[in-house]
């Protein structure tokens, strides 16, 4: 039977809809997921559309549901698709784009890993208005590399999250000089798991980019929650918490 004959049979399954017309709902909303990421998380166990007797993927609404509750968590939370999977599968509910962040245990928050899309487009000044810091000490955050700006001269989310946190640490008299060892364990880590992720991915392998990208996620999710783990392990174990 040709693939033209077999076309047909995928329109026996009401109410579902195929892999190409998922994309194109979940492109308006997370522009970076394809077709490989959406195969590549099926193949993760994240998500089982059904099955033509030809073998076309057919999605129904709740596989939508799911993916965009996947997609919106790897966005906001950059967690391990390990944990995404056994939050989603524990609810067993129809996640909706703001509901992820309430199911999971973790101690992140959605403002912790989202990461800069142009939508905010901050001078120094303003950016320094909005978390109330003295401009003077944004420029010497930013002279350490802690925050920076666009080519274009602007500060994006990424930025004006980062000085959230430096506002509310500063409140306990961290001033920059103490934040330059985060700017130095971060640029080290960076180089860590971007060679960790290099070996996942070929120049020419949709499946392989996409895999890298998941390796990345999954690698900084596990970074963080180390940190966390190692540091309230020696406040406990040295009596101070």
């Amino acid at each position: 039977m040709t693939e033209r004959a077999a076309r047909p049979s995928a329109d026996t399954i009401t109410g579902t809809i195929s892999i190409g017309e998922v994309l194109q709902l979940l492109k308006r909303e997370f522009p970076d997921v394809s077709i490989s990421k959406i195969r590549f998380l099926e193949a993760e166990g994240l998500v089982c559309p059904e099955r033509t007797p030809s073998g076309y993927r057919r999605f129904a609404q709740r596989d939508i549901d799911r993916l965009r509750a996947v997609l919106t968590l790897q966005r906001d939370q950059y967690l391990p698709l390990k944990v995404i999977r056994e939050a989603l599968d524990e609810s067993d509910a129809q996640v909706e784009s703001e509901a992820p962040a309430s199911i999971l245990g973790t101690g992140l928050r959605a403002d912790d890993f989202r990461a800069g899309t142009g939508r905010v487009r901050m001078t120094r000044g303003e950016l320094a208005e909005a978390v109330s810091l003295e401009e003077s000490y944004v420029a010497q955050l930013e002279g350490i590399g802690v925050v920076w700006a666009s080519p274009a001269g602007h500060y994006d989310e990424d930025a004006l999250a980062i000085l959230q946190v430096v506002a509310r640490l500063s409140a306990f008299g961290i001033e920059p000089r103490h934040l330059r060892s985060f700017r130095v364990v971060t640029d080290r880590e960076t180089g860590v798991i971007e060679q960790m992720a290099t070996p996942f991915s070929q120049p020419r392998d949709r499946d392989g980019r996409a895999r890298q990208q998941e390796v990345v996620r999954e690698l900084a999710s596990l970074f963080v929650q180390l940190h966390a783990a190692l540091l309230r392990a020696d406040l406990i174990r040295g009596g101070r918490a």
